[in-house]
């Protein structure tokens, strides 16, 4: 996917990329391609695939939710390289956004990117999930969640519900096994306050695979135990 087919896209979906809009993913695609040669941030670097596979990923919300599009706080957990967390701030100026990263390493990647495309509202926090849950400034404090996480839907649910306040989305990004997660998924939600509100299915553009969103609303609050200790999640999941 080039960068005009990207904003083509996205112009099919009602959503306008300014020529300076354009330009920050470009620098970003730079940034992450120069850095990767020293840190292994990801591992698509060609620009066609970075386009589709990482940029018009995590825009797919804004499809199906356009409150994305207005001033709402949303935390991206284990944020990675910035995925969506950073992409959705570039499409969306007026994001409020959060950064969650255990390693400090990536933080500065982070940093440089929102440094050079002079980002504001962007904070960046240092913390295992576990821990960015249970930090009384951040819990229950978010309008949405994000994840684009490899861990199971169980697990995931304990990590980000937490920092959902009521009435706010865990926006999880899923594959195709997404169906058999949700099966598993139902006491977790029921423990931790959530309800999965709908699912959108959508295949990725050039054959880039299929992606499920899961948009899980926060309907009760979330115990104080959760999220447990780092790493037991993980190990023993809801």
């Amino acid at each position: 996917m080039s960068p005009q087919e990207l904003q083509e896209s996205l112009i099919s979906q009602n959503i306008f990329l300014s020529t300076k809009q354009m330009q920050q993913l470009q620098q970003y695609f730079q940034l992450l391609v120069q850095t990767n040669k020293v840190m292994n941030l990801t591992n698509i670097t060609e620009q066609s695939a970075v386009y589709v596979k990482h940029f018009y990923d995590s825009i797919t919300p804004l499809f199906y939710d356009r409150q994305l599009l207005h001033s709402v706080c949303l935390a991206d957990i284990g944020t990675g390289a910035g995925f969506p967390g950073l992409v959705l701030k570039i499409v969306n100026p007026q994001l409020q956004l959060t950064l969650v990263d255990s390693l400090n390493k990536r933080l500065n990647f982070l940093q440089q990117v929102v440094d050079q495309l002079q980002l504001s509202s962007v904070q960046l926090v240092h913390a295992r999930a576990e821990q960015f849950g249970q930090m009384s400034q951040y819990r229950q404090q978010f309008d949405y969640v994000t994840a684009r996480a490899v861990a199971s839907l169980p697990v995931l649910l304990e990590l980000c519900l937490p920092a959902v306040k009521l009435g706010g989305y865990f926006i999880a990004f899923k594959g195709s096994q997404a169906t058999a997660e949700v099966a598993a998924s139902q006491v977790a939600l029921e423990k931790l306050g959530g309800q999965i509100e709908h699912v959108e299915k959508l295949m990725l553009p050039q054959q880039a695979g299929e992606r499920q969103l899961l948009f899980i609303k926060k309907i009760k609050g979330t115990p104080a135990k959760f999220p447990r200790k780092p790493g037991t999640p993980t190990r023993q999941p809801l």
